[in-house]
């Protein structure tokens, strides 16, 4: 496999606040990464290092670049999706797509009018003029006719309804994604993404709480749904967080076989939500 972004213990400080504080990573070609974490967790301060907004401490390679020096290079093959639009608003359509056009060394108008052709964005239309949707369709567009092999996405469907949100990713699979291209997203929405995910990773204060392939949680992480005298017993075993559901103590299991815990309860594999609250929850306490 080939690594398209390689952090060894990257750290950025505001003052005497640590965002990033002493990461490491690797993010492989071909994936769909998910960077999970709560407010203030340092998800953009980190995005904002990788796409060479801002310098840090540590080694950072993105696309055999740093990205901080070397930022003009590295945008020839990064796009990169926010979740507030950033599409001036004065300008047309059409008109944004030449300027693209005429900036942009890999963008294909062709396939950017034939992706419009398929929404309700008129080439004619000012950006202020259309709907929150409508320009994420539009920013969306754009974005999958240049022909990068990195997509950063930072809450990409912010403030969309559902159907929005799944056509956006409904739309980024079929018509974008490939083994030569890598996506890295971060969203609250983790219900609605996490089929869509190769690795997942999550941060809290500044810290990797987890690096994983989405094919080895079912294997690290189990959760067992149990009660009276049995849910005591499995207590025992330690699990790494627990909660009460219909009146029965849901336990969640880290490194804990599947065939040890059968006896005790219902098993299932956690949720990336779950796993993700308990993770933040135990590196709070």
């Amino acid at each position: 496999m080939t690594s398209l972004v390689t952090a060894r213990h990257v750290s950025k400080r505001f003052g005497s606040v640590r965002a990033v504080d002493d990461v490491s990573f690797e993010i492989e070609k071909g994936k769909i990464v998910g960077l999970i974490g709560p407010n203030g967790a340092g998800k953009t301060t980190l995005l904002k290092a990788v796409l060479g907004l801002t310098d840090c401490e540590g080694e950072l390679s993105v696309l055999g670049l740093d990205p901080f020096r070397q930022r003009k290079e590295l945008m020839q093959n990064i796009c990169f999706i926010a979740d507030v639009a950033v599409l001036p608003r004065w300008i047309r359509v059409n008109q944004l797509l030449d300027f693209v056009g005429r900036t942009h060394p890999n963008f294909s108008r062709a396939r950017a009018d034939k992706l419009l052709a398929e929404t309700k964005v008129r080439p004619r239309a000012k950006v202020r003029e259309l709907s929150k949707g409508m320009v994420t369709q539009l920013h969306l567009a754009i974005i999958m006719s240049i022909d990068a092999k990195l997509l950063v996405l930072d809450e990409p469907t912010l403030g969309l309804d559902i159907i929005f949100r799944k056509e956006f990713y409904a739309n980024l699979l079929n018509d974008y994604f490939d083994e030569e291209r890598t996506i890295l997203v971060t969203t609250h929405q983790v219900e609605e993404i996490e089929r869509l995910l190769t690795d997942v990773m999550f941060i809290n204060d500044g810290r990797i709480l987890l690096d994983a392939t989405m094919d080895s949680l079912s294997e690290r992480y189990v959760q067992l749904l149990a009660s009276g005298e049995k849910a005591a017993a499995a207590r025992k075993l330690g699990p790494i967080a627990e909660n009460e559901l219909f009146g029965k103590s849901v336990l969640l299991f880290e490194g804990r076989g599947r065939d040890e815990l059968t006896p005790f309860g219902e098993l299932h594999t956690p949720s990336v939500a779950d796993l993700f609250v308990a993770k933040v929850k135990g590196a709070r306490a």
